[in-house]
């Protein structure tokens, strides 16, 4: 296992790869969710990877986790094409250029998309789990998702919305009740509770690029759509969902009948982290895809 930084035009990229990238298996990528969660609730991911003597490279993107923070860069500076800029020149650096594959979660699905639909020579394999393609599409199924909650917590939410406070005692509890829902069905690991401190100490990327709160998408991808672009990703996709992800199946679907060589696994006990909530499962379907498509 090492552990390394790449410097860069924007500051200094932590990565750390699992396993040894000498091995004959192709490496892959692992992109983290947020945006500006960090790579620790993704470790699982890593270690899927790699148990299966197939090297994984985690990494915080930047402006969080153990990469360089830029707290007071412009609003306009935090936009997709920053993060592919990012994932190019880290493959460069790690000599993997020319064979590599992706695995995204949500905002990290997303990026992965995105970066796909461009010729990318040494991209070899893709997958996208818990993503959405649109984010107007994102926040009208959470709107769905949350006619389901009781209603007096869906009265917390519109109050908080009302007055802007998304501080309150009140909100995150409800938010809490949101996310055992949706997005961790199982108690949550220590990498998950590192991911979710560290956004919460420095907010400044998801607050920027999203907003103040899962379904409140006010940022800089609050027009993010690449539904038109899917068609252009032409290496092998793995989609994964969990059946009460936030990454609902309806918009997982709209994803699925775009990419042309593509699989769906749908997982019945889970939500927006089956890594996390059945991650023998996953491992399975991950390292079945990866040494089915690549060497």
């Amino acid at each position: 296992m090492t552990t390394s930084t790449m410097k860069w035009q924007h500051g200094e990229t932590w990565y750390r790869v699992v396993g040894n990238l000498t091995s004959s298996k192709t490496p892959v990528v692992v992109l983290h969710g947020g945006p500006g969660t960090a790579h620790n609730y993704v470790i699982a991911i890593a270690d899927a990877i790699a148990s299966s003597g197939r090297p994984a490279i985690l990494y915080d993107q930047i402006g969080c986790g153990k990469s360089t923070h830029i707290p007071d860069a412009p609003i306009e500076f935090w936009t997709p094409e920053l993060f592919m800029e990012e994932l190019d020149l880290l493959t460069k650096h790690l000599g993997i250029g020319k064979n590599y594959a992706l695995i995204g979660q949500s905002w990290g699905g997303m990026l992965g998309m995105q970066y796909s639909t461009h010729n990318r020579p040494g991209l070899k394999a893709l997958i996208v789990a818990d993503s959405p393609a649109s984010m107007a599409i994102w926040s009208s199924e959470a709107t769905k998702l949350r006619a389901l909650l009781p209603i007096e917590i869906e009265a917390v939410f519109k109050a908080a919305e009302a007055s802007g406070d998304y501080t309150s005692e009140e909100f995150q509890a409800a938010m809490s009740v949101y996310y055992e829902r949706h997005v961790c069905r199982v108690p949550y690991p220590q990498d998950v509770l590192d991911s979710f401190a560290q956004i919460d100490e420095d907010p400044t990327v998801y607050h920027t690029m999203n907003g103040p709160s899962e379904f409140l998408c006010i940022g800089t991808l609050k027009s993010w759509d690449i539904h038109d672009q899917l068609h252009k990703i032409s290496v092998p996709t793995l989609l994964v969902s969990g059946a009460y992800d936030e990454a609902t199946p309806g918009m997982v679907q709209e994803i699925h009948r775009r990419i042309p060589d593509v699989t769906w696994e749908l997982f019945p006990e889970s939500s927006h982290m089956p890594h996390v909530e059945e991650p023998e499962r996953f491992k399975q379907v991950v390292n079945g895809f990866l040494d089915v498509k690549l060497s």
